[in-house]
């Protein structure tokens, strides 16, 4: 079974991660799992609070997204804004070898997310037509 890291931006838009959701539904229809550091990290989440990072262990939250994109087979980065995490994910999978889909409508992505993206898309209702021919 394929494995589907879901990557995006999450500071600042801590109320808006259903597209989590829908990403989850379309690798579910493909029988893929999903790896989603959502689920675990966003009880950390704190929108009120300016850098509550400052309070986790850092190199362990990264850590552990680490560890994440090491077991999937194909990470799925969603991007309707820029986001540091997302890039940094991004980029670490793709030098491991991982397969990278890129969903964002943005008209002009950086060069480094456009070399370590295997493929992008401009809407999530591209993804499962992606997701099966990635591996094609």
């Amino acid at each position: 079974m394929k494995k589907v890291f879901i990557s995006g931006p999450i500071q600042g838009m801590e109320n808006e991660q259903g597209y989590r959701e829908v990403i989850t539904k379309i690798c579910s229809r493909l029988g893929m799992e999903v790896i989603d550091p959502w689920r675990r990290e966003k009880v950390m989440y704190n929108r009120e609070e300016p850098c509550w990072w400052d309070k986790v262990p850092v190199e362990g939250f990264v850590q552990r997204d680490l560890d994440d994109a090491d077991r999937c087979d194909v990470m799925v980065v969603y991007l309707p804004r820029l986001s540091a995490g997302a890039c940094m994910e991004l980029f670490y999978a793709k030098r491991q070898g991982k397969k990278v889909i890129v969903v964002s409508e943005h008209p002009c992505l950086s060069p480094w997310i456009v070399v370590h993206s295997d493929l992008i898309i401009k809407r999530l209702e591209d993804l499962e037509d992606a997701l099966r021919n990635i591996f094609a």
